[in-house]
């Protein structure tokens, strides 16, 4: 058994302090100080810092130098072990609309390495599964998205891969879209995103009715809000659907961050969507067959067009708080349970919570990461 002491310990709703946190690889409970001492074999002080669920990037595309769709297996262990350090400690490895041999390939590579990440000795944060941004996506709205690689919706490509798939992003406006929606609500867990969307704000919630529960990076690659056409915008703010952010100030203005801590308090998913790029330095780069450029923030193609991220999510949990005014318990919570549970995956992840795994961080009031452990086993120490 181990314990956590003399730490402020975030939980979904609040701080708790003077208690411990006693876990072994699962969360034991939150004890008092002393029963932690008697009962734990190993201590570990945290010395003031903040004790936080492990964060949770349920859209991530790469991070220094790695590429998803690349269907590089070793580069997306090397990825697991870098992103230790921003206190990510699951993550869903995301593809882009890209060849769909090229897609199943991907989704049964993660399907072992997902295993293989839960092993003791892991170096790296846990692989939950993946996440398809596509490619049953509307081409008006594909964003950075190659349209070469665009499909009709067809829940028969989807369900050989439901075991492994936990995120799907499609538009549901295109022709075939209603019918796979239905069917891949009925006959699998898969939580269906709507993004890359042309959809009206009657289509997107009728899509919605039929069984999509989130939304893909809310604002972006999507029909904007308008008074007299509210658009996917519109139906994602008047829903109870789960709704990703990039919180990085860039997609999104930060002035809007109170109004969605407001409208969207349990629902609210802070994702990175981050590139290849991402802790790399500026310069150009490939993303999906397509050419783009990093300066500072900013990742476009060549045309202009917005093209992913260089956020981390712990970065992201730190604007949050500050922009959205928001307590960091709050923040944190967008980037672990509600993003767990807008995957179907809060069952076991996204909070301290008695019976989930001990995926546990160490940070700061910046969010600096000190320790990160993942299913009670310290993966990473800031030196």
């Amino acid at each position: 058994m181990k314990a956590i002491i003399n730490g402020i310990l975030l939980l979904p709703d609040g701080e708790v302090r003077d208690r411990a946190l006693l876990f072994d690889e699962r969360i034991q409970g939150i004890v008092e100080t002393q029963r932690a001492r008697e009962e734990a074999d190993e201590i570990l002080d945290a010395q003031g810092l903040f004790v936080s669920p492990g964060l949770v990037d349920v859209h991530i595309h790469g991070y220094g130098g790695v590429d998803v769709s690349d269907d590089d297996t070793p580069g997306v262990r090397k990825m697991a072990e870098m992103l230790l350090e921003n206190g990510v400690t699951s993550f869903l490895p995301t593809t882009l609309t890209t060849d769909w041999k090229v897609l199943e390939s991907i989704c049964r590579e993660m399907r072992v390495l997902a295993v293989q990440s839960r092993e003791k000795g892991f170096r790296g944060a846990e692989v939950l599964g993946v996440h398809l941004e596509g490619p049953f996506i509307n081409e008006a709205y594909k964003g950075a998205q190659n349209p070469a690689y665009i499909l009709k919706p067809d829940a028969d490509r989807i369900l050989p891969l439901a075991d492994v798939v936990r995120v799907l992003t499609m538009a549901p406006e295109v022709p075939g879209g209603g019918a796979c929606i239905r069917r891949l609500r009925q006959e699998t867990r898969i939580a269906l995103s709507l993004g890359h969307s042309g959809a009206t704000y009657e289509e997107a919630m009728e899509g919605i009715g039929q069984g999509m529960t989130r939304i893909t990076h809310l604002f972006n690659a999507m029909t904007p809000m308008h008074h007299r056409k509210p658009g996917v915008v519109g139906a994602a703010l008047n829903s109870d659907v789960y709704t990703e952010l990039i919180a990085d100030t860039f997609h999104v203005n930060r002035s809007l961050y109170p109004m969605l801590a407001r409208l969207k308090p349990g629902r609210l998913v802070l994702i990175t969507d981050a590139l290849r790029s991402a802790g790399m330095p500026d310069g150009t780069y490939e993303n999906g067959g397509q050419t783009f450029i990093l300066r500072g923030i900013e990742c476009r193609l060549t045309d202009g067009t917005i093209a992913g991220s260089v956020l981390r999510l712990n970065q992201g949990v730190r604007n949050f708080r500050d922009y959205g005014h928001v307590p960091l318990y709050q923040a944190v919570r967008a980037a672990s349970l509600n993003a767990a549970e807008s995957a179907n995956l809060g069952d076991t992840k996204g909070s301290l919570t008695p019976g989930k795994d001990a995926d546990v961080i160490l940070m700061d009031q910046d969010c600096r990461v000190y320790r990160t452990i993942v299913r009670g086993e310290c993966r990473y120490t800031r030196t």
